[in-house]
């Protein structure tokens, strides 16, 4: 645990590969550039980090745990830092970026399981991509996070 583990905020993603080895990139609601992101959220007070990506995954994908095998988990947590420019206007300001567990899993169901128009919608739209693709398509401050993820879940796609 680094010192100063207590700024950022406890999160997890989920790198989701369907039978084509492929990974799901939803485009956020709230953001008009063509930015996309694997799905990931913030852990609840008490909540198991696989089960909150399962959680999150739900919540943003409409795809239920039912569908999703666990693959592979990270070792390590990982963390991106928000541009200063974003700090004051996401989760309050209280925190400098998100300390994320990350999984790899596989996509048991079909395309019509996906539904994005879910209770509170997070994606606007979403697609399966190369795993290489995926740090062109992410915001600048995710580039290396991503790198890492598709570094260590490289054996598996």
């Amino acid at each position: 645990m680094a010192d100063d583990d207590h700024l950022y905020r406890r999160g997890v993603g989920v790198m989701l590969l369907n039978s084509e080895g492929k990974v799901f990139v939803g485009a956020r609601i709230d953001n008009t550039d063509d930015a996309w992101q694997m799905p990931q959220g913030g852990i609840d007070k008490g909540e198991e980090p696989w089960a909150t990506a399962l959680r999150e995954l739900e919540e943003e994908t409409g795809i239920p745990p039912r569908l999703v095998e666990r693959l592979s988990a990270h070792p390590d947590r990982l963390r991106y830092d928000l541009p200063e420019e974003l700090r004051d206007k996401l989760w309050g300001g209280k925190w400098k970026g998100q300390l994320q567990d990350w999984y790899l899993a596989r996509f048991l169901g079909e395309d019509s399981d996906v539904n994005i128009a879910t209770e509170h919608p997070e994606f606007r739209d979403w697609k399966w991509i190369d795993p290489d693709h995926l740090p062109d398509l992410i915001v600048p401050f995710k580039r290396d996070l991503y790198r890492r993820i598709l570094q260590h879940f490289a054996d598996y796609l």
